[in-house]
Order: structure tokens, then C-alpha cells, then sequence
């Protein structure tokens, strides 16, 4: 997947990575660049930082109806549809319902809905690419937050499976998975003196989001399933997996030196 010549959708793209996304995908000569997000005035700016080959548009990906109405770009049909927009909570056994069913509609549902409006076209016209922004929190935890863990994880899922059906009908599938990114959500937490920010800290360096999105540009030209911004999370996923009763009295050591 190169993005010369092609047009990309990107939700989130107000701020952080997605602006970061969006900026790089038109350097690198992309027909078109869709700029979505919640918050209309943001996505406006990013889409005149651009120029003419970018268009904003307001959207609440929580809602399937209008994710639907992004593939119907000015640009033409969609090739490369990044759904990555997501929030956090910062919640762990007192969130509420409302707080767990919030963060299901943005960090997993709206990938499903952003599949059920790209995939068709795709096929139809022989292939077309879904990245999706998942977090390393989806395959190592959150510490401090139990709906962003879960959701998160539920997300990679939701990629896999999608990569798993539709590879022979020309749909490839990423997951971007960084660890600490220089964004409002980070600083804000880092701010409050969240768990989860201050574990995010302690794990690795904190990357820009021009840096994040030159490693999607690299992943997506290899059509690599995980994309790692942090390389050192690929080792985490390794031990992991080798040893899980390990990786979690470790994981708990970790939090247990971040509240003590």
C-alpha cells in the first residue's frame, strides 16, 4: 500500500497522530485526504494546512450513518480508510456502564462501521486497505484503565478477523500500535496525574506524531499486520506470549511500583 495517487479517509485527524497521518499521507502525494473529527473547527484547520487535495468533515464515529457518508468523498472512491479516532477513561472497576458502552462505540464500533462502508467499494473496484488505530494498550494492557484495555484489545481482534476473511478479495488490513505519543490525550493525563499516563511515561520514549506517522507510511508500504511505532513492544507481545503467568506478576510489579 503506497498513498501516492490515492484517496484516504482519516477520523481523528483534528490533532496527534490523526493530524500527523493525514499531513504525511498528502506529502507523500495522495489524491485526496478526507480530514474527520468531531471537532469541525480542528479538522477545518488541518484540512487548509493541506490545501486543495484535503476535505474536513465533522463526524461522530460513534454513529454508523455518518462513518457511511465518508466513503462518499469529493475525491472519489476510497482506497486507504484510517479509523482512529478513540478515547479514553481513565477508569478502572468504577467505571459505569455508560463509561464502558462510550468507549466500545468509539474504540471498536466505529471500526466496524468504518469496515461495513469501505469494504464493498473496495472489493468491488479488486482491493483497497483498513488501517486501524488500536494502541499497544490492546495487546499488552493499561494500567490504570480497564475500558481503554479492553476496547482497545477488542480492536486488534475485530483487525485480525477482518485480515483473516477478506485478504483473497484484495483487502489488507494494519493495526497501529503505539505506547506514549506526544498528544493532548497524553498531556492531559500527565496533567492529572493519571496511572495510566504515568505508566505510559515510564515505559518508553515518548514519540512525536510526525514520527508515528512516518512509521505507518513505512508499515503500510510493507502491508505489515502490526505496525509499531515503539519497536520495543513487538519484544513485550514475544514474552507475552512465551510466558503469560510471568508477563502478568511483572505487569503487576509494574503498576505496584506506580502506586507506592
Amino acid at each position: 500500500m503506497r498513498v501516492q495517487g490515492k484517496v484516504v479517509v482519516v477520523t481523528g485527524a483534528a490533532g496527534g497522530i490523526g493530524r500527523a497521518m493525514a499531513r504525511r499521507f498528502a506529502a507523500e502525494g495522495a489524491a485526496g485526504v478526507v480530514v474527520a473529527d468531531l471537532d469541525a473547527a480542528g479538522a477545518s484547520a488541518v484540512a487548509a494546512e493541506i490545501g486543495d487535495r484535503a476535505a474536513a468533515v465533522r463526524v461522530d464515529v460513534s454513529s454508523e450513518e455518518e462513518v457511511a457518508a465518508l466513503v462518499e468523498t469529493p475525491f472519489g472512491p476510497v482506497d486507504l480508510f484510517c479509523s482512529n479516532a478513540g478515547v479514553i477513561d481513565g477508569h478502572g472497576l468504577d467505571a459505569s456502564d455508560q463509561d464502558w458502552n462510550r468507549l466500545y462505540a468509539v474504540n471498536v464500533l466505529a471500526h466496524v462501521h468504518a469496515a461495513r462502508a469501505a469494504v464493498p467499494s473496495m472489493i468491488a473496484r479488486g482491493g483497497g486497505y483498513l488501517l486501524n488505530t488500536c494502541s499497544a494498550a490492546g495487546l499488552i494492557s493499561c494500567p490504570g484503565d480497564a475500558p481503554y484495555a479492553v476496547t482497545k484489545a477488542a480492536a486488534i481482534a475485530f483487525a485480525e478477523w477482518l485480515a483473516i476473511h477478506y485478504a483473497d478479495k484484495g483487502i489488507g488490513v494494519s493495526v497501529l500500535c503505539p505506547q506514549g505519543v506526544r498528544t493532548a490525550m497524553l498531556e492531559q493525563g500527565l496533567e492529572d496525574d493519571h496511572l495510566t499516563a504515568r505508566a505510559v511515561k515510564a515505559s518508553g520514549p515518548i514519540l512525536d506524531p510526525d514520527d508515528v506517522a512516518g512509521t505507518v507510511i513505512d508499515g503500510l508500504a510493507a502491508e505489515r499486520f502490526h505496525i509499531f511505532p515503539h519497536p520495543e513492544v513487538a519484544e513485550y507481545v514475544r514474552r507475552k506470549a512465551e510466558d503469560p503467568d510471568r508477563w502478568l506478576t511483572g505487569m503487576s510489579r509494574f503498576v505496584t511500583s506506580l502506586t507506592t
